[in-house]
């Protein structure tokens, strides 16, 4: 099993469900208010540790009850978290989720993930080997995330980026991305700056995913589930990619068809990190 490093986010997600999303100037009511651990950093970090994966992170936190939270999350879930540092002078992250009717939307204060600096990813992949998993996502300050695909690369790490939220200031550093994994939003707004020897995997919801490469190009849709909460499943989908290349899995149908089906298992579940499911749900499923 390689090891997989991931770079992210951690978030509080503050989540609570309503009937009908407010326009400007209303206040509606909502119920079943929540308070999570998340960021997508931190969501794919777990999926891929539930399923057995060895997995360490690097993120930053301020000194907040929402940091300290996040950072034993990650320990309970046998993340390795030594490069997880607070910061003093900046809150933690923090999501406020709306859900209604399966569907979410999301307010997003970065907060202390936009401090990570070329000295903690120097210190991050210090250790890493060649074939080792590198992942990353967009959610902490892109000059840090740009610098880290190109150290991971230059290691010969396997590196996996979910450029999310979109942004085309990564455009810098989408020739060190092995795989590319972007929601359909995210690629139409990045689909020019792609490189074309980067392995293209596009994910659809419940239309599935679509991969695209130099060797193939495939399709699936996902598997129907009673789906109660999507927020985290694109996240668990990277994380459980991940989980695979960690594996040795090759990257094909069957791998991606099973990613596909670990994905829709935690829709089926309310949250974001703690809907992903471990290899034995997944048998089971």
């Amino acid at each position: 099993m390689r090891t997989i490093y991931v770079l992210g986010s951690l978030n509080a997600d503050l989540a609570i469900t309503t009937d009908k999303f407010p326009v400007e100037g209303e206040t509606v009511n909502g119920s079943g208010f929540k308070v999570g651990c998340g960021g997508k950093g931190l969501n794919q970090a777990i999926a891929a540790a539930k399923l057995g994966g060895k997995v360490k992170f690097c993120g930053k936190i301020g000194k907040d009850s929402f940091g300290k939270e996040m950072k034993n999350w990650l320990k309970i879930n046998k993340v390795n978290t030594w490069h997880v540092k607070t910061v003093n002078d900046t809150a933690s992250g923090v999501a406020e989720i709306i859900l209604n009717n399966n569907n979410n939307r999301i307010v997003l204060d970065l907060g202390a993930n936009l401090k990570i600096s070329i000295k903690d990813i120097d210190a991050f992949l210090l250790r890493a080997r060649k074939g080792d998993i590198f992942v990353t996502q967009l959610e902490n300050n892109i000059s840090a995330i740009a610098y880290a695909l190109k150290v991971a690369k230059e290691k010969g790490m396997i590196t996996v980026l979910n450029p999310a939220p979109a942004n085309v200031e990564i455009k810098q550093a989408l020739n060190f991305v092995d795989y590319l994994i972007p929601n359909e939003t995210e690629y139409e707004i990045l689909k020019d700056y792609i490189s074309k020897d980067t392995n293209l995997i596009v994910t659809k919801g419940e239309n599935g995913y679509e991969y695209i490469s130099k060797r193939a190009c495939f399709s699936e849709i996902a598997p129907k589930v009673k789906v109660v909460d999507t927020t985290g499943a694109g996240d668990c989908f990277v994380g459980a990619f991940a989980y695979m290349l960690a594996s040795g899995k090759p990257v094909d149908k069957g791998t991606l068809d099973l990613v596909t089906k670990i994905a829709s298992i935690s829709t089926t579940r309310f949250g974001s990190s703690i809907s992903s499911p471990t290899m034995e749900e997944v048998d089971k499923f």
